[in-house]
């Protein structure tokens, strides 16, 4: 399994809307996507506008096929992108065994 991370930061005001679409997307776009898990978005304390967003794949393939070749991601990012303040901070990590 792999998760990949985005720290996003949300334009003041929008921050309700930006939750709704990922709400959206997690239903309606992600679960058609081969290796998609799930997804968990949390928000932060002391910057409300900042959010991460931990997206479960089977595997980077999974996730770098939906990323790069799948028509679903135009609707994903069609969704969000009027939200987003800047570029993301993103990254790929793996469990490791304990």
């Amino acid at each position: 399994m792999v998760v990949d991370r985005a720290q996003i930061d949300i334009k003041p005001g929008e921050e309700d809307a930006f939750v709704a679409s990922v709400r959206w997307a997690a239903a309606d776009v992600l679960p058609q996507a081969q290796g998609y898990r799930s997804v968990r978005l949390y928000r932060g304390i002391e910057s409300p506008s900042r959010f991460l967003m931990l997206v479960e794949w089977d595997s980077l393939e999974d996730h770098e096929r939906f990323r790069d070749t799948s028509e679903l991601v135009g609707s994903w990012l069609e969704r969000l992108r009027g939200y987003v303040a800047g570029p993301p901070e993103v990254g790929h990590f793996e469990l490791l065994e304990s």
